[in-house]
Order: structure tokens, then C-alpha cells, then sequence
């Protein structure tokens, strides 16, 4: 159907506009904008303490003394709990002294007998001798009675000994602190007869702690060359406690198959025992030129190892050889420095000069992360 147009201002109008219309129909499409993916980064850190190890231990003291009687008998008093500080001299559990109190009165009763023998025997001795003066007795005789006198006060001498050790017998019927410490165990209650030198209380000194520790046989040998050793309480993940390694056992423990290592803490260190703390410490030598990535930052390349490495905007893949493991992370050296941004998370899904946006806060964790770990206070 064809449409008459009267006006020629109106025909000019309707041919402008077809021909917009036709030119639109034969422009191309806009290229669509460039995809620009979000991406976790790291900043890559040299290595400086070697491979490390971190074990779970508990704070204990380094002397704890088992406690017992040093006589028989049967437990009639208790006067300390779990827990009680005490000081030398404390008087911690008593026995039935009833028996060592006979004992005690009969080694006393010897000795007054005993006694008694000799004075009758140095009288009779001392009167031989005025008697030998003028020649009424042989001297024969005199010295028969000069031998009994010494019998007689032998058995004085044997019989205070006695009495002495029956004394110290009444006396051991106490048990008593031998040093300044807490009470970390009770083994008997009242009512229990023990034997000699059956543990019943359980004291340890205050003074010294340290941290007991497990690890694996294959952590041994390269123990004994570590060097700082930092324990951290799990009450306070962020304070960080300088150790020592005082001990290491040369026998593996029968159960766990672990060689156990004793930590000494600082008399300074505010710890109470059996505070649960992590030691960590360096189980092999220091690494040269080695950085550390996180496992997630690695790329299968072709069969070898590579990371993202992020400049201007972009990613661009460098291969790197990996030399060790510490923790999550992996020692690794090439084609990159520290202080380099590495790609941690979604490296799979990048290709090279791909743009990328940073999220925010990613560098200053890590920063802080590694801080923590050296035991510094972050910045």
C-alpha cells in the first residue's frame, strides 16, 4: 500500500529517518567490557626460620616429689586438698601413731634397765678393785668384772640408740612438706593402711616449669639443632613465651611412639600448671633465598609449579621450583622476590594478562599473620 505525503517538509522527515533506521541495522555490535575478576592476594615473605613445627603439650613442674610414709600404719587425718599451696614444713597427713607410741615407751623402758645394769656393774667393778688393792682377789677376777662393766655399757649405748630410732619411728607417723610447692595429687584417703614408702601425696615445686611435648621420630635429629623455641598458652594464643629445650628422651613411649621432650619456661612466665600450650620450633635448617606461598597459590603447569604474579592490574605466569613445606605454606624459589603480590585463591580460573581487582585487606592479614608468627607485636 503506498501513502501519499502532501507536505514536502513531511516527506524529507520520513526519508531521514529511514535512513538512520537502515544505517543502524548495518552497524556491528559493541564489544562487550572486559571481565575483570576479584582475586585474594599474599605478598610474598622470605623464609627465615627453616622449616617449623608446632606440638601440643601441657605446662608441668620440672620436679614433682611422690610422697609417703616412712613407717606403716593406718591414715587417720588428711589436711591438705588438690590444688593447696604449702610450705616446707606443712604438715600434710598423719597416721595412727598409737603402735609407734608403745614401740617408743618400750625402746624407753630398755634403756632405763639397761642402765640400771651398768651402775650395779660399776659398783660391783669398783669394789673388786679395792678389794684387788689389798690382795683378796685375783686379778683374774678383777678383770672378769671389768669386762662385765663394759657389756653393761654397751647395752646402755644400744639400747639410747634404740630408743633414739623409735622416736624418729613416732615421729615419722607425720607426713610433712619437704618442699615449697602445690599439692597436684592425693593417692590415699583416710581409713587406708599403707605400707612404707607408698605414695600418698603428690607435691610439686612452683619455682620451675615447663611445657611436656610428643614428636615424631622423624623430627628428632633436626631437633637438636633448632634454635628459638616459642610456646603460646591456648588461654592467650598472642602471647608468646621464649623456651628452652632441656631434654630430650632417648626412648620412643610405648603407646604413642613418640619421643618425649621437656620445654623449660622462664621463672618469669605466667603460667599455672596444666595449662594447655603449643610450642613452636624449628626442625631444620634455615632456608636461602626461599619464599613463602600459601598450597592454594600453586598452578599445574604443564607439570611443573607456577604462580600468578599480579602487576599493573594484571596476572602473569611465573614458574618456581618448590623446596620445602612449612605448615600450609611451601618454600619456593625462581622467578620471584619477596615483596612480589601472589594470587591465593581461584588460580585456576585466570589466563595471562587477565585483569584482575585486588579485594581489599588481603596484604595487611598476611602481614599481620607473619608478625604473629615471629613474635612480634603487629605495626
Amino acid at each position: 500500500m503506498f501513502v501519499r505525503f502532501s507536505s514536502p517538509t513531511l516527506r524529507a522527515a520520513v526519508a531521514a529517518t529511514c535512513v538512520i533506521g537502515a544505517l543502524a541495522a548495518c552497524s556491528k555490535p559493541a564489544p562487550p567490557a572486559a571481565d575483570i575478576r576479584p582475586v585474594r592476594i599474599i605478598q610474598l615473605v622470605a623464609d627465615k626460620g627453616g622449616e617449623r613445627a608446632r606440638f601440643s603439650g601441657d605446662v608441668r613442674a620440672r620436679y614433682e616429689s611422690h610422697l609417703g610414709f616412712r613407717v606403716g600404719g593406718k591414715i587417720v587425718e588428711r589436711k591438705v586438698d588438690v590444688g593447696a599451696l604449702v610450705k616446707r614444713g606443712t604438715v600434710l597427713m598423719r597416721l595412727d601413731p598409737q603402735d609407734l607410741e608403745l614401740a617408743e615407751s618400750q625402746a624407753r623402758s630398755s634403756l632405763r634397765a639397761a642402765e640400771t645394769e651398768r651402775e650395779l656393774a660399776a659398783a660391783d667393778y669398783k669394789r673388786h678393785v679395792n678389794l684387788r688393792s689389798q690382795n683378796f682377789v685375783s686379778q683374774a677376777v678383777l678383770d672378769t668384772k671389768q669386762s662385765t662393766l663394759k657389756a653393761a655399757q654397751a647395752n646402755v649405748e644400744a639400747a639410747r640408740a634404740g630408743l633414739r630410732g623409735q622416736s624418729n619411728q613416732a615421729n615419722y607417723s607425720t607426713l610433712m612438706a619437704d618442699v615449697d610447692g602445690v599439692v597436684t595429687a592425693i593417692d590415699a584417703e583416710v581409713g587406708q593402711v599403707v605400707q612404707p614408702g607408698t605414695p600418698v601425696v603428690r607435691v610439686a615445686r612452683t619455682v620451675e616449669k615447663e611445657v611436656v611435648i610428643g614428636i615424631p621420630e622423624d623430627k628428632v635429629e633436626g631437633l637438636r639443632q633448632s634454635g628459638a623455641v616459642v610456646v603460646r598458652l591456648w588461654a592467650d594464643a598472642n602471647q608468646t613465651i621464649p623456651g628452652t629445650i632441656r631434654e630430650i628422651s632417648p626412648v620412643a613411649d610405648a603407646a604413642t611412639r613418640t619421643y618425649t621432650v621437656k620445654v623449660a619456661l622462664p621463672e618469669s612466665a605466667d603460667v599455672r600448671l596444666g595449662m594447655s600450650a603449643t610450642v613452636e620450633l624449628a626442625t631444620g635448617a634455615a632456608s636461602t633465598g626461599a619464599l613463602r606461598v600459601p598450597l592454594t597459590a600453586l598452578v599445574n603447569n604443564k607439570g611443573a609449579s607456577s604462580v600468578w604474579i599480579v602487576e599493573n592490574g594484571a596476572v602473569k605466569l611465573v614458574p618456581v621450583q618448590v623446596t620445602g613445606q612449612v605448615d600450609n605454606d611451601v618454600l619456593v624459589t625462581g622467578a620471584v622476590r619477596a615483596g612480589q603480590n601472589v594470587v591465593t585463591a581461584g588460580v585456576n580460573l585466570l589466563n595471562p594478562g587477565q585483569k584482575v581487582r585486588i579485594l581489599t585487606g588481603d596484604i595487611s592479614r598476611r602481614q599481620d599473620a607473619e608478625t604473629l608468627v615471629s613474635g612480634e607485636a603487629p605495626k
